[in-house]
């Protein structure tokens, strides 16, 4: 397949996505062909560890190929995108879970489904390009891929924070926020992975794993905290408003572009996956959000707005905050009954 190359390297499974010109978006076809060579090396005696990487420098994935959902859910087809849902949220618990060393190489844009192929494993390498973000409430959709539980293990309420607002982390924000573990220099990737191919041994990763550049984040916990622990969106705004700072004055511009609906779904889902005690269970309430998105939610118009058409002025519905009812929240992830997510 052109936009993906696998292939065994010594003691390594290797995976790399070499979709440059659409910044490495994950297809249903790439997703599927992981999955397959993952299922296939969990057998392999020869392979003692997988690396997952990227070519371009661009970015490491910058999420799913969300214009195909568009062009089958605008003709109806719904079943298309939750298929592919299905299958990438089975392939992004099967990475959590493998049964070798999983490292990923995270360079340039780590958007929403990048993050599902390369934050769930076990060795999370970033570089000085690195910025990580989860994007969805900008197209009426909420962090999926198993975000919500990264979104709910990160300090404070950065979680909400960062899925609210899609605010991009550096190497070191992510490090902070839990996306990622180590920082390496980009320029030392090629040597570190090939030494892994040859002896098969994440020390050799161990060694190599430096300090990274100064980010944000940290500073600003305390502050975020604050607001974004308010007990709901409006709360959440209002608290924003009534701050008057330039940052909060930043963060409220940020979040008047999202889709509201979007955006109160994103705070239950990441809030109560700070009670799960694993990523199926966050990837399952996941999908009750998106099995409906297509009809229930703001995807379509979403996606219009922002990524084909590109006007940027999306009509959301509701359109403000206050308008959303909790009933209405509840529903959209209410259990699917026989259509629930089985991984």
């Amino acid at each position: 397949m052109s936009d993906i190359e696998i292939r065994k390297t010594g003691r390594a499974g290797r995976i790399t996505l070499t979709r440059e010109k659409a910044l490495n978006a994950l297809s249903p076809e790439m997703s599927v062909a992981i999955e397959a060579a993952l299922d296939a090396w969990a057998e392999d005696a020869e392979i003692a560890l997988i690396v997952i990487d990227a070519s371009g420098d661009r970015a490491f994935c910058a999420g799913g190929d969300i214009a195909q959902i568009y062009q089958h859910g605008m003709a109806g087809d719904h079943d298309y995108a939750r298929a592919f849902w299905r299958q990438e949220y089975r392939l992004n618990a099967k990475l959590a879970r493998f049964s070798r060393p999983v490292i990923s190489f995270m360079q340039g844009f780590v958007m929403g489904g990048g993050v599902g192929l390369g934050c769930h494993v076990g060795y999370r390498v970033v570089g000085e390009s690195t910025k990580a973000s989860m994007p969805e409430c900008a197209i009426g959709l909420i962090p999926d891929v198993g975000g919500t539980l990264l979104l709910g293990n990160a300090p404070g309420a950065l979680g909400e924070y960062l899925g609210l607002s899609a605010a991009r982390m550096g190497p070191r924000d992510a490090i902070y926020a839990g996306f990622a573990d180590h920082f390496v220099p980009e320029a030392d990737w090629p040597a570190l992975i090939a030494e892994l191919e040859r002896s098969g041994d994440v020390s050799a990763l161990l060694g190599q794993s430096q300090t990274p550049p100064p980010g944000e984040l940290e500073a600003q916990t305390n502050e975020i905290t604050a607001h974004f622990s308010q007990p709901d969106l409006p709360a959440i705004l209002q608290s924003l408003q009534d701050a008057g700072s330039d940052w909060a004055g930043g963060a409220l511009k940020t979040l008047s572009r999202n889709s509201p609906f979007a955006m109160a779904c994103t705070l239950q889902l990441v809030r109560d996956a700070r009670q799960m005690e694993g990523i199926e269970e966050a990837l399952a309430q996941e999908y009750r959000y998106t099995y409906r998105a297509q009809k229930h939610g703001d995807l379509l118009e979403g996606v219009r707005a922002m990524i084909i058409d590109k006007d940027k002025s999306p009509k959301w519905h509701p359109a403000e905050p206050g308008q959303i009812r909790a009933q209405d929240v509840s529903a959209m992830l209410a259990p699917l009954g026989d259509h629930e997510l089985v991984l």
